[in-house]
């Protein structure tokens, strides 16, 4: 499988920081197989992540405080006058530091799997409105901490996509783009690929966080 497999919409060159410990990070499992003349086709225990522009990014100790703003706005004392945001993103440095990744309950981002079946709901009813989602995943090697990367020179990818659901004006794509097997991870963004960092393809991004820094 190839070098980082984002699937369906995706746009970000984000990467980021620290672990969050209020919501569990539990990647949905979606086996591939490999296949030989010699062996024939084996399971692999791959599974899924999203990528980092769709889960919680906040204050360490403070869900509330967003760390998705640029530098400069994260600076800024907080209209109360607390200047604990400052304090805390006064540099780059310091603000990785202080800030976390959560992991992310993937129905409520419309991603279900089922066997070796993906279903991405760029639309979920809550029963009075549609709320649009949108949701990107990437494909994560068996250990769950690497993109899982696809050495595809003289071999052949194949997937089904069943469209049969879709109504007009629904746009899906699953991209081939080289990232680093471990997205970026470092001492500065130890989150790394198991929470869906540090993707990038020929376009450039007016993100915050690239390599784990502001």
């Amino acid at each position: 499988m190839a070098a980082g497999l984002p699937l369906s919409l995706l746009a970000s060159l984000a990467t980021a920081q620290q672990i969050g410990t209020m919501i569990p990070e539990v990647h949905p499992k979606l086996p591939t197989y490999m296949c030989t003349k010699a062996d024939g086709c084996v399971e692999r225990a791959t599974t899924l992540v999203t990528d980092a522009l769709s889960r919680p990014f906040h204050m360490v100790g403070s869900p509330d405080v967003s760390c998705s703003a640029p530098l400069e706005l994260m600076s800024t004392p907080m209209p109360t006058g607390d200047n604990s945001t400052a304090m805390a993103c006064s540099d780059p440095v310091s603000c990785a530091q202080s800030c976390a990744l959560e992991g992310i309950e993937y129905g409520s981002i419309g991603v279900l799997t089922s066997g070796s079946a993906l279903t991405l709901r760029q639309y979920l009813f809550d029963g009075q409105d549609y709320k649009k989602v949108s949701p990107r995943v990437y494909l994560l090697a068996e250990d769950e901490m690497n993109y899982e990367m696809m050495q595809l020179v003289n071999k052949e990818l194949t997937y089904d996509v069943d469209l049969s659901q879709l109504v007009c004006g629904m746009n899906g794509a699953l991209y081939l783009s080289e990232m680093e097997a471990s997205g970026s991870r470092s001492d500065s963004n130890p989150a790394g690929a198991a929470y869906g960092t540090g993707y990038c393809d020929a376009q450039c991004f007016d993100v915050p966080w690239i390599n784990g820094l502001v």
